[in-house]
């Protein structure tokens, strides 16, 4: 059954919103007749001789332009006629476009509390699409992206968990992680490997020890697409410090936020743990090897950007840390952090009322950060140290307590699960 992408188009001055439908078949599937077409002048009283590239161009050729075009645009060229609908529904289409290195990361704005429904924006053509999440029932799933490749886990059991593709609609369920089946906090994690195709999943468990405030049970759990296995790597009890729901995987190595349970200054309040996932570390030595964060922070939120550990934070106030006075992005070389940016005031004031936890992600170079209160998104370049506010979401806040959050992924044909 086709799948079918609505392309919103932002209103221009003033005008109003239109909506056009684009259909987005499945790799191998029967096509229908479409009759191909060429434009011609508007002067009918002309008659003009006219070659049509699509005539003149093999298919190998075809294939490789088309394979450049933005996603959105390559969903709409496969509308133009029957010839390209094949192309770019074949798998040597696929295969020549896993040869494009990136696509601009989308956002998918959740747009519900209550169903996973929402639109995604896309930053290259600047406008919101409305798209259908396979797997996920809520949208407060533990959600992970990595190569074209989302991991949705569920909120109450944590035993649900799958990985898809939102463009193909391509998807797996893996089997439950091993480990505690009711943590008290969990954080998920994906890695994909462009060259193999392989991916890890990993999940990071933080349970209360029972009768004791300062001890936490912590478990690493890692899935091994191309072994089909979840393997344990790590399990300790962690004192004074907890996990939390925030991870990501970076060039082998597993990062993932702790929280202090008390006792330190406000400076303290996170640390972060850098694990390698080739190697076992010894038992004990988890929170001796942590790296405490660039300043007092009222949340992080890690990704993974080019291979590089980001880290978009709330910065908290001097004598109240716990409210937020502005945004800072960090870089971690090494064991440092280095400072990349500083949201300005106007961006900040912006948003309106702002949380001190907030939705922020990003990968390849562009971070999305999105307050919970309002549909407003903010877009950072990383290349180009620029901020800019997106196009317009079709979305209006319909009542005070409505939240919004969201999610970014690369948009991808070629990868599935």
């Amino acid at each position: 059954m086709s799948q079918t992408m609505e392309l919103i188009f932002p209103p221009e001055h003033g005008g109003e919103t239109s909506w056009v439908s684009h259909c987005i078949n499945d790799i191998g599937r029967d096509v229908g007749e479409f009759d191909s077409y060429s434009e011609l002048s508007d002067e009918e009283n002309k008659e003009i001789m006219a070659v049509s590239l699509d005539l003149i161009l093999p298919d190998d050729l075809l294939e490789r332009i088309l394979a450049y075009l933005p996603i959105a645009s390559i969903f709409k060229a496969g509308c133009v006629c029957k010839r390209w609908h094949e192309i770019v529904n074949s798998r040597r289409f696929s295969w020549n476009f896993s040869r494009v290195l990136s696509q601009k990361p989308w956002y998918f704005m959740f747009t519900s509390s209550d169903e996973p429904i929402g639109y995604a924006y896309d930053p290259i053509l600047r406008k919101w699409y409305g798209i259908e999440l396979p797997c996920i029932e809520t949208s407060n799933w533990f959600i992970a992206s990595s190569g074209g490749l989302v991991s949705f886990m569920d909120n109450e059991s944590r035993s649900e968990l799958y990985v898809c593709n939102p463009i193909n609609k391509r998807r797996r369920k893996l089997e439950q992680p091993p480990g505690l089946k009711f943590s008290d906090y969990s954080a998920l994690a994906i890695s994909v490997n462009r060259m193999s195709r392989n991916y890890n999943v990993s999940v990071v468990k933080s349970k209360q020890v029972p009768g004791d405030f300062f001890q936490w049970d912590l478990s690493i759990h890692v899935y091994d697409s191309e072994t089909l296995m979840w393997v344990t790597p790590l399990t300790e009890v962690l004192t004074g410090w907890r996990g939390g729901d925030e991870s990501v995987i970076c060039d082998g190595v597993l990062y993932f936020l702790i929280y202090s349970m008390g006792g330190g200054s406000p400076e303290n309040r996170h640390g972060l743990i850098a694990y390698n996932l080739s190697s076992r570390l010894s038992p004990g030595l988890l929170t001796r090897s942590s790296i405490p964060v660039p300043c007092s922070l009222t949340c992080g939120r890690l990704m993974n950007l080019k291979d590089k550990l980001v880290m978009v934070g709330g910065i908290g106030k001097q004598d109240r840390p716990d409210i937020i006075k502005g945004i800072g992005i960090w870089i971690l070389n090494g064991k440092e952090w280095q400072e990349i940016a500083r949201m300005p005031h106007k961006f900040f004031q912006g948003f309106g009322e702002f949380d001190d936890v907030f939705a922020s992600s990003g990968t390849d170079d562009l971070i999305y950060i999105q307050s919970y209160g309002a549909p407003a998104l903010l877009v950072f370049d990383m290349n180009q140290k620029q901020w800019r506010w997106s196009q317009k979401c079709p979305v209006t806040k319909k009542f005070p307590l409505q939240l919004f959050t969201g999610f970014c992924f690369e948009p991808r044909l070629e990868t599935d699960p």
